[in-house]
Formats: structure tokens, C-alpha cells, sequence
């Protein structure tokens, strides 16, 4: 694939100034860098806030916006022994300093908490992949198995940019070693990246008890699930606050091995954890992937739990993650996920839309 001269871009000049769509010079490979052209570049419920400065992230500006991506590999630099143009990859927005992994930035979305994470997003790495060509680093490309994906399991490019939503509960579910048949509790279990775990965990194999204070808001994603997996393991448990009530409830469900805690800010002082600790079985796990600040401490004592912090994911578990996803462990032929596409000139809209239809079987994106 010959690289154009140059291509489209959506361009944030400032926060205060807001997108636009430029024309800019195409991206040119250099040792560990691959060029890809994006084929649908995932957009996140809460892209809106973070550029127009209303999430407190910080980034570099100008930048072309983004997050992770499938694309096809446009072009290769020297040092490339796997990847060549045409390849459908995975593109992954986290980028890790390869002398030092412990520095990373979020592509496109925040340049990390460390000077080096800092650094890395202010040079070479700045743009995303609201663009028709990214370059990203060769470690960033995962290959994808498009026969099998596309043709035998019925999964459109567009529909796998959802893989961007799912990989950050996998990472928690994955890092503490959740193994099917166990049972975990999920909490609070209907928001965005929440909903998206008790998909994957019952994809893992696993029986889920999903926490939430609303009802409504659980008898609906029991609906989705089982139409998506008819013999889904998965029993709901609505928060009172009540500490000791809300624990009794989950324990009359049965023996529970594991806890994935993804409470957001706005959360971060409420019981449920606390509740969902300490239905936990004598050394069981807790996977701690967001803002609670209510931890049962005596309990995890008491008991011998584990509990692990975990912020995105590592890039063996993309590779897993994409081994799932081509075994045909999720579900196929159109009922993963429905993708909405937007082109780059509507990015308002695309923004308005992703805000409000997101989780499980919704997927928004920008074909560029």
C-alpha cells in the first residue's frame, strides 16, 4: 500500500477552540514504527468531556484525537519482521516507553502520571487515530486473524474496534486469575466498562452476581446478557446501602470467589464494596480498577484475600484477548455488538451519540 502524500485528520487545536478537519502530511515509517490505515477508530462515552476540558485529564495540544483502533498496516519500518501492509491489526492506544514500561500515556487521551509518560506523548507519539493514517509504535499492532474474524465468525472491521471497551475489564477479570465455573461479583455492575465485564466474564466461564442501585438498570442488562448468552450464569443484587443487608443478600447466592471493583468517582464513598468484600470465600480475590475508597480492610485480614490494583492492561493480554475473540467464545454473526459509524466531519455528533448508547452490545466509532 503506497502511502499518500497527505490525509485527514480531525485536530484539536485547543481545548478551548474545539476540532477541526485538516488535511495533514501522512505519517512516514522509521525503525519501530508502523503506519496504519484506520478502519474504525473506537469513541468512548466520556471522548466529549475529555477534550473539550471537562474530564481532568491532561494532554498536548495541537493533537489529532483517538483511542484504540483496527486498522490495516499502510507501511512498515526496517527493523518489522511480523507485520506487513495489508495486515488487519489491532491498534492499541497504550503506549509504554520501551526502556522502561513502567512509563505510559493513553494515545490521544492523557499523557499518564509520570515525566516519562509525559514525554513520550509530546513527541513522537502525540496523535491518534481520528485520521485516515496513525503512525503507533510496532508493539501497538496486534495482528488479527481477518479470515477467521470476518468471514468465519461474521465480525465486521468496525465491530472489533468494541475490543477497545472490553480489554479494560479483561485486564482486572485476567489479573486476578478468574477461572471458569468460580463466581465473582461485579460492582457497580451497569455502567460502561462495568457492564462490559460481566460480558467478559461470562465469556470467561464464570458465574456473575452483578451489583447496582438501580433495578431497572439491572433487569436490563440481565435481558442483554441472556440474549446474548441464553445459558449465562448471572443473578443481580440491588444496593440499599445497608452494609450488612446488601452482604447477606449476596451470600444467599452462593460461595463467591472473586470481586471486580470499577466504582466510578462520583461512588467513591459508597458500602457496596465493602458489602462485596466481605461475601467473599476465605482467600478469595478482589480486582480494584477504579475510585472506591471504602475497602473492608479487617476482612481481607481476617480472611487472607488478595487484593490487586490494576490501571489499563499489558499487551499479553491483548494478545489473549484476541485468541478468545478468534476461538469464537463471544458471541457471533452480528449479535456481539451494534456498531454505529460516524465520519470525521461528524464528530459533534459522533461525541453527543457515544455519550448516551454505550456498554454492552453498543459500539461507536469513526470510519475515516
Amino acid at each position: 500500500m503506497s502511502l499518500p502524500a497527505s490525509h485527514r485528520a480531525l485536530q484539536l487545536e485547543s481545548k478551548e477552540s474545539g476540532f477541526q478537519v485538516r488535511v495533514l502530511a501522512t505519517p512516514q515509517p522509521t525503525t519501530g514504527t508502523a503506519i496504519v490505515a484506520v478502519c474504525s477508530a473506537a469513541i468512548l462515552p466520556y471522548h466529549g468531556a475529555v477534550y473539550s476540558g471537562k474530564h481532568p485529564v491532561q494532554y498536548p495540544t495541537p493533537l489529532v484525537g483517538g483511542f484504540s483502533a483496527i486498522g490495516r498496516i499502510a507501511a512498515v519500518g526496517p527493523d518489522a519482521t511480523i507485520l506487513a501492509p495489508g495486515q488487519l491489526v489491532y491498534v492499541d492506544c497504550v503506549v509504554r516507553a520501551r526502556d522502561s514500561p513502567d512509563e505510559f500515556f493513553l494515545s490521544a487521551i492523557s499523557d499518564g502520571l509520570t515525566p516519562g509518560g509525559r514525554k513520550l506523548m509530546a513527541g513522537a507519539w502525540r496523535d491518534g487515530t481520528f485520521a485516515e493514517f496513525v503512525a503507533m509504535p510496532l508493539e501497538n499492532c496486534i495482528p488479527l486473524n481477518e479470515a477467521k474474524l470476518c468471514q468465519v465468525l461474521g465480525y465486521s472491521p468496525q465491530d472489533l474496534a468494541c475490543m477497545a471497551y472490553m480489554l479494560v475489564p479483561y485486564a482486572g477479570l485476567r489479573d486476578i486469575r478468574l477461572e471458569a465455573g468460580e463466581t465473582i461479583v461485579i460492582c457497580p455492575a451497569t455502567g460502561f466498562y462495568s457492564s462490559l465485564a460481566v460480558q467478559v466474564a461470562i465469556t470467561m466461564g464464570a458465574s456473575v452476581i452483578a451489583l447496582g442501585r438501580s433495578e431497572d438498570k439491572l433487569k436490563a442488562l440481565a435481558i442483554d446478557i441472556h440474549s446474548r448468552y441464553p445459558l449465562a450464569s448471572m443473578e443481580t443484587v440491588c444496593i440499599t446501602g445497608d452494609e450488612a443487608k446488601d452482604t447477606a443478600a449476596i451470600k444467599t447466592l452462593g460461595t463467591v470467589d472473586a470481586v471486580l471493583d470499577i466504582t466510578p468517582s462520583a461512588a467513591s464513598g459508597s458500602t457496596h464494596t465493602r458489602s462485596a468484600i466481605k461475601s467473599l470465600r476465605r482467600g478469595g480475590r478482589i480486582s480494584v480498577m477504579a475510585s472506591t475508597k471504602n475497602i473492608a480492610v479487617s476482612e481481607i485480614l481476617l480472611n487472607g484475600l488478595t487484593v490487586k490494583g490494576k490501571m489499563m492492561y499489558e499487551r499479553d493480554a491483548v494478545i489473549h484477548f484476541v485468541k478468545m475473540l478468534e476461538a469464537g467464545l463471544f458471541p457471533k454473526n452480528g449479535n456481539l455488538v451494534k456498531t454505529t459509524v460516524f465520519g470525521l466531519d461528524e464528530w459533534k455528533d459522533a461525541f453527543s451519540f457515544a455519550a448516551e448508547n454505550n456498554g454492552i452490545g453498543q459500539c461507536v466509532v469513526f470510519k475515516p
